[in-house]
């Protein structure tokens, strides 16, 4: 047992952790329940049957031994759906992993990682995390990304984000190429909603310049609980990656599954990607004709400008139904997020939302 003398003398967490750490705040996300969750993004539909099918045969030594350290199974059906070679892909623990992998591999501590603002929330944790300094940039007035204010930051490292998180929009082709065709150091394309619109850019990354685009399992496929994410870039960036990712981050479960799904069950897959985007466009005609205006997407979701989206979030939890808030957008303001699924589900968001705009106008009007 420490003496009272030796235990003055101990240095607190505080002072012993990083600085740049107390920056970081830890992420959260709604909790408590809710009969309709629309928060997340993730498969509405369920997962591919194959991919359950596949966690239904599990092993006793899918659980008592390591995985595959750097999942051949997973990455050869990966390249087969991504159309490019086998050495092109890097899987991870989600594209978090990817993401967070790459950062550490090509920039030094102190260096500038540039993105567009609003985008994915992560990435300046990231950033902090492995030491850079992240420099946000307005996205334009149409939602694209700002070529000459971005790369007059000096970026050691630029991340786009198409379709876009939290707005849904896809970046414009031109934007992207002009991006990478001037950029000093590594450009990450994020399509993790790549499958529900907008263009594809794995050509850029067989483009032989530093391009990484990274994909996820986690939505179209509706895998997110397992967390099986990718890579795509020369065989050059991509082993570099993998070092720094290290070994066994895939576990052997969702090796499994995700490959179940790659190899059974792609027609299941696109044809919920299809319902998505004609429930998205029913979804924003819908609140169109009711006088709320949303903001175009090309992912599995609605951004929907709002007065109060902390009031709106909380009317509609008690419905039952949650949704995502982000407060003070730049160039937008307050908004909800509303992940897109089956229509009934979204026939209850709609008129929840709908009735919780005209009790705000109702109260305003009484107010005056």
């Amino acid at each position: 047992m420490l003496t009272a003398n030796e235990n003055r003398g101990a240095t607190s967490v505080a002072a012993l952790a990083r600085e740049s750490y107390r920056k970081i705040a830890l992420y959260s996300v709604p909790s408590g329940p809710s009969s309709l969750d629309l928060s997340d993004n993730t498969n509405l539909w369920g997962a591919p049957p194959a991919a359950l099918r596949a966690l239904e045969a599990v092993r006793n030594e899918d659980v008592t031994r390591y995985p595959t350290a750097y999942e051949p199974g997973l990455t050869a059906a990966l390249a087969g759906y991504a159309g490019v070679s086998a050495d092109m892909i890097a899987c991870g623990c989600g594209s978090d992993d990817v993401l967070d992998s790459a950062i550490r591999a090509f920039a030094e501590p102190g260096e500038v990682l540039c993105l567009p603002e609003p985008s994915f929330s992560m990435i300046p944790v990231f950033a902090r995390a492995n030491g850079l300094s992240p420099i946000s940039i307005p996205l334009t007035r149409s939602f694209d990304a700002d070529v000459e204010a971005m790369l007059e930051t000096g970026p050691r490292i630029i991340y786009l984000c198409s379709p876009n998180n939290p707005t849904g929009g896809a970046l414009q082709r031109r934007t992207v190429e002009q991006i990478v065709a001037r950029a000093r150091g590594l450009v990450i394309i994020d399509q993790a909603y790549a499958e529900f619109g907008g263009d594809s850019f794995i050509d850029l990354a067989s483009s032989g310049r530093p391009v990484l685009v990274t994909r996820t399992m986690s939505k179209a496929f509706g895998l997110a609980g397992l967390r099986v994410g990718y890579g795509i870039g020369s065989p050059e960036l991509i082993a570099e990656v993998l070092k720094a990712r290290g070994p066994y981050k895939v576990n052997a479960l969702a090796e499994r599954a995700a490959i179940a799904a790659l190899e059974s069950d792609r027609t299941w897959v696109d044809e919920r990607v299809n319902e998505v985007v004609v429930n998205r466009a029913r979804l924003r005609n819908d609140l169109a004709q009711r006088g709320i205006a949303s903001l175009d997407s090309s992912a599995n979701f609605v951004l929907v400008p709002v007065d109060d989206c902390a009031a709106t979030c909380s009317r509609l939890e008690r419905e039952g139904i949650r949704v995502r808030a982000f407060p003070d957008l730049p160039g937008i303001g307050d908004a909800i997020r509303i992940a897109i699924g089956p229509w009934d589900m979204m026939q209850r968001c709609l008129d929840a939302l709908v009735a919780t705009t005209n009790q705000r106008a109702t109260k305003s009007r009484g107010a005056t």
